[in-house]
């Protein structure tokens, strides 16, 4: 499938084209595959399964194939899948997570989802290892749009429930020497065109080991030099995702500021 014309028929059958100029692309929702990019779900069945698999760590309990189902967009009426796996009833993160069957060290994500209802739950991983919080109805350092546990977005950008909301993340992973760590993971992100969190860096990973990888690391301090897939959560809630895709990029001696 041709991702820039997949997405075309998305933006005419009436997608909200809110975007910003920058430096890598334009942001918001909509946004279509920049050059070098790779659409990894356009909201469909068969998409998801060519492109993503479930992580199985410590407390997967899913069955393959992937039991997130093909929904349609409440909002253009087209396709979207939804996080709600069965097997993440009741908030069981690490349960039924699905993760890229790809694995990448830096790179820019663009991530579309819609919250259907009041306190849907569910998370982006950098990595498979840092999480951008999703999450109805909670500012805060464990509340939507957070570098969890750790950085607090700039402002609120939700464009609340029912309705689409991008993420735009360049991330830089963490760099070692003769394996050691000399600099922690850094990353930028613009939630529905605004500028949230820039070039802030990345402590641990939090969760445990249910989590992501390190996360049973020295409590989530023991971050290896391992490449990882970008991961969605499932934790027993109707979140939609759609049109998420991913560029390689390299940011040796860069910031990761959209510049």
């Amino acid at each position: 499938m041709n991702p820039k014309i997949n997405l075309k028929n998305l933006l005419f059958a009436g997608l909200i084209f809110s975007t910003i100029s920058c430096g890598y692309t334009q942001t918001g929702v909509g946004v279509a595959p920049i050059e070098g990019a790779e659409l990894l779900l356009d909201g469909s069945k068969e998409m998801l399964l060519k492109n993503w698999e479930y992580w199985k760590g410590p407390r997967f309990s899913a069955e393959d194939p992937i039991k997130w189902p093909e929904v349609e967009d409440p909002v253009t009426g087209g396709k979207a899948i939804s996080s709600n796996d069965p097997a993440g009833a009741g908030g069981k993160y690490g349960a039924a997570d699905i993760v890229t069957k790809k694995k990448y060290r830096d790179f820019r994500a663009h991530v579309e989802f819609l919250i259907k209802n009041e306190g849907g739950n569910s998370g982006v991983y950098l990595q498979n290892r840092y999480e951008i919080q999703i999450l109805d109805g909670d500012y805060g350092l464990h509340g939507l749009a957070a570098v969890i546990n750790e950085h607090l977005p700039k402002e609120e950008a939700y464009n609340g429930l029912g309705k689409w909301n991008a993420y735009d993340i360049l991330f830089k992973a963490a760099r070692f020497e003769n394996g050691e760590l000399k600099e922690k993971a850094r990353v930028t992100v613009y939630f529905n065109g605004k500028k949230i969190h820039e070039d802030v860096s990345i402590q641990q990973v939090w969760g445990g080991p249910n989590s992501g990888l390190d996360g049973g690391n020295d409590e989530g301090k023991g971050i290896t030099d391992r490449p990882g897939g970008l991961k969605l959560q499932a934790e027993g809630h109707d979140v939609l995702y759609r049109n998420v895709w991913i560029q390689e990029v390299n940011l040796d001696g860069k910031s990761t500021d959209f510049q």
